[in-house]
């Protein structure tokens, strides 16, 4: 079974309307980090939840920034690895909501 589908599109986000450039590996904002759940295996588009994914936990492990998202509908969380061109203002932001 296939567990990976690269599927290039550019969206804008519905959280802070961001026009978003999709490269075939994009699964979330740039901007703000949030994402749709539409995905049961990464860029298959097959679930059917499409809740709202918030950004709510952030960490730095090998190297890389994380983030844990979690979908306000169906309360599903996901780690995804963060690209070179995110906002690390919001990785703060997440940081900082969660020590306070």
């Amino acid at each position: 079974m296939k567990k990976f589908t690269r599927t290039i599109e550019d969206f804008e986000c519905e959280n802070c309307g961001h026009q978003v450039k999709g490269s075939g590996y994009t699964n979330h904002c740039s901007e703000c980090l949030w994402s749709k759940h539409v995905d049961i295996n990464p860029g298959d588009r097959q679930n059917t939840c499409e809740g709202m994914m918030e950004p709510a936990e952030a960490f730095f492990q090998n190297g890389h920034w994380f983030v844990i998202q979690k979908c306000h509908k169906c309360g599903e969380q996901k780690k995804i690895k963060l690209k070179e061109n995110d906002n690390l203002k919001a990785v703060e932001e997440i940081i900082s909501k969660k020590i306070h």
